[in-house]
């Protein structure tokens, strides 16, 4: 079993990556516009070899980010879901009664 010091960088490290995930995401969708606007304008140019080769970049550090949340999640059992529960609103349902 996990101890508790190793729990929380877990969640922490769970965190981090869905937030660099969601930028490389982004990112990839940025240079994939970008990649098809420039070779809709001017086909074969060195500007749109650099945003393929920038598109090609985000798309393997989303890849390496996504491997590395899907095998954290997975080593966890997604336990870190549980941890993110207010303790005030699941109470707050039970003092009405």
């Amino acid at each position: 079993m996990a101890t508790k010091s190793e729990r929380v960088m877990s969640l922490r490290a769970v965190r981090q990556l869905r937030r660099v995930r969601a930028f490389y995401a982004s990112g990839f969708t940025l240079w994939g516009v970008s990649t098809a606007w420039t070779a809709w304008q001017s086909p074969g140019s060195r500007q749109m070899w650099a945003c393929v080769l920038l598109m090609v970049i985000f798309t393997g550090l989303l890849g390496v980010a996504s491997l590395w949340l899907q095998r954290l999640q997975a080593r966890d059992g997604m336990q870190v879901a549980h941890h993110a529960a207010s303790r005030r609103t699941a109470t707050a349902g039970h003092a009405h009664t």
